[in-house]
């Protein structure tokens, strides 16, 4: 009986410690996600290049952020005016596709994480145990494994593992005691993927693949800049057009008020004051189509800066003030040296040409396929056995040496692998001349925009001033009754067409200047979420053609 009690009191104590082995496991797990992120980022922070762009606001929101990260919340100022500043900084912080994007440069490292793990010593252990009970016999035991598997850049692969078996007769003629087996074991192949090339395919191209990551992340956020400031500008545009628009309202009103005296006295017939009527319907109709306009495009805006479509804010009309303030500038360089320095800065063609190198990779790997399957597997088992009170030791020890050969009879499906790389090598570098080409067109018509833009806004310029003194003449000569309503209603129109037309030709240059500078790739973004112009030396902003001063400035208002 003492017997049985002390047998159970055993089991019970194995029991206890795989529990707490158990509990001891689940309590590490809180450290898996910090491993995880400092894993992760140290491998961005190392294919991050000074060229790329400022390295900040690529972290995802529930990782600590860097230090030039942006930290600012979806709020509007307490004067419910949004700078553009501002505007950007909140988009780089909170919108969803940056956010997306940012979580796919997280999971590409992540991937490559893993695969590094590949190559790095990987240790196991574990444990397993029982009670067993028949008519004759009661016992019970445990057995554990732990060691560790490898595996190099030539293809050799390395293993060891130790393996302790106990076994406790409770009742019985069985001899019970404690076994161990230590196993090594080495697998070198000779022939078909013994070439480290071949080895480390995978881990060459999950490298280079967050390399790719970090351009198009870098790429994104250059074209995500311009999209934004380029959408605060269009809200502007139509406010403004909706102010032209009441403008126009209020003067043909004042006009209406004249005319309506000048019939009263009966120097101009009642037909006259009718059409002026008419035209003031017509721009009370232009004045809430143009408000509609402006405030749907100003909803689309909040929907990028990821604020509630409910908030209310204006924008800051000070910005369109602040273009007309500066001169337009036409380019000053030829074409060819654009389009020569597009082709060496933008990224995501230089994703396109290394992606034909990682295709000729691919098809030196299918070639060593051909080859036959040579391998020499060495191993080695050192045994050793304790049994009962006895303390005797027994231990074996066993060497072996083999090689296996697989003759290349059969490959049917290497063959397929073979030319599948070489067909993808072609539509690689068919990618790679389509995205070149792609660029040179993008940049020749952002150029030719550009260009076009600036002379559109000198002639729309000078045409809203000769529009604005045509209408002080008309005015003042119908009030002297040398002029009648319908010449003063055609240049109030001409000078509301002209306002328009001016408001556009202004936006329509300043986000040309835009999509020239992000299709040239020489547009770089700052920390606060802002641009500027990159070049060999260290960029400034005050380089490009219409910066404001307070674009230096910091976020807050």
């Amino acid at each position: 009986m003492l017997y049985d009690c002390f047998g159970k009191n055993r089991v019970y104590l194995i029991v206890c410690g795989l529990a707490c082995l158990c509990s001891w496991a689940g309590c590490t797990q809180h450290n898996y996600k910090k491993e995880a992120d400092e894993q992760v980022y140290n491998i961005i922070d190392q294919k991050w290049r000074k060229d790329f762009g400022t390295k900040a606001n690529y972290k995802i929101s529930d990782t600590a952020p860097s230090p030039n990260d942006i930290q600012i919340e979806k709020t509007i100022p307490a004067s419910g005016v949004l700078s553009l500043p501002r505007a950007v900084a909140i988009a780089t912080a909170h919108n969803r596709d940056y956010q997306l994007q940012k979580e796919t440069l997280y999971t590409m490292a992540l991937d490559l994480r893993l695969t590094r793990h590949q190559f790095e010593t990987q240790f196991f252990a574990g444990m397993s145990g029982g009670y067993d009970a028949d008519r004759n016999e009661e016992v019970w035991g445990l057995e554990t494994n732990s060691g560790f598997n490898r595996l190099l850049a030539t293809g050799t692969l390395i293993g060891a593992k130790v393996s302790s078996a106990w076994l406790d007769v409770l009742t019985g003629n069985m001899q019970g005691g404690l076994a161990s087996v230590l196993t090594a074991i080495l697998t070198q192949p000779l022939l078909r993927g013994s070439n480290p090339k071949v080895v480390l395919e995978n881990l060459t191209q999950a490298e280079r693949d967050t390399l790719y990551q970090v351009r198009t992340f870098n790429r994104f956020r250059q074209t995500f800049v311009v999209s934004v400031i380029a959408q605060y500008y269009q809200v502007l545009e139509l406010y403004d057009l909706t102010r032209n628009a009441e403008s126009n309202y209020n003067t043909l009103a004042l006009l209406y008020g004249r005319v309506e005296k000048l019939t009263n006295a009966g120097r101009l017939p009642t037909l006259e004051l009718d059409r002026v009527r008419q035209e003031m319907l017509k721009a009370k109709d232009i004045h809430v189509q143009a408000r509609k306009e402006y405030e749907s495009l100003l909803d689309l805006f909040k929907i990028t800066l990821s604020v509630p479509t409910t908030s209310e804010f204006q924008l800051d009309v000070s910005e369109l003030e602040a273009l007309r303030a500066v001169e337009r500038l036409e380019p000053d360089f030829a074409e060819a040296e654009v389009v020569e320095a597009a082709l060496l800065r933008r990224l995501d063609l230089v994703n396109s040409a290394e992606g034909v190198i990682d295709a000729q990779r691919k098809v030196f790997v299918a070639a060593d396929a051909f080859r036959a399957d040579l391998s020499i597997i060495g191993s080695s088992n050192v045994a050793s056995q304790q049994q009962g009170n006895r303390q005797t030791m027994q231990a074996a020890n066993d060497y072996n040496l083999d090689f296996e050969l697989n003759l290349p009879m059969d490959r049917v499906a290497e063959q397929n692998v073979y030319r599948k790389a070489l067909i993808t090598l072609n539509q690689r570098q068919r990618e790679y001349d389509l995205a070149a080409d792609t660029i040179k067109l993008e940049v020749r018509q952002s150029y030719r925009d550009l260009a076009e833009a600036a002379e559109r806004y000198r002639i729309q310029s000078e045409a809203l001033k000769v529009a604005q003194e045509r209408f002080r003449k008309t005015n003042l000569l119908m009030q002297y009754a040398r002029a009648s309503s319908r010449r003063v209603l055609a240049a109030q129109g001409d000078l509301f067409e002209a306002q328009n037309e001016a408001a556009q030709a202004l936006v329509n240059y300043t986000i040309a200047t835009l999509n020239f500078y992000s299709n040239t790739g020489v547009l770089q973004v700052r920390p606060d979420g802002m641009w500027e112009k990159g070049t060999d030396k260290e960029p400034h902003v005050s380089e490009l053609p219409f910066v404001r001063s307070s674009y230096k400035s910091e976020i807050g208002e």
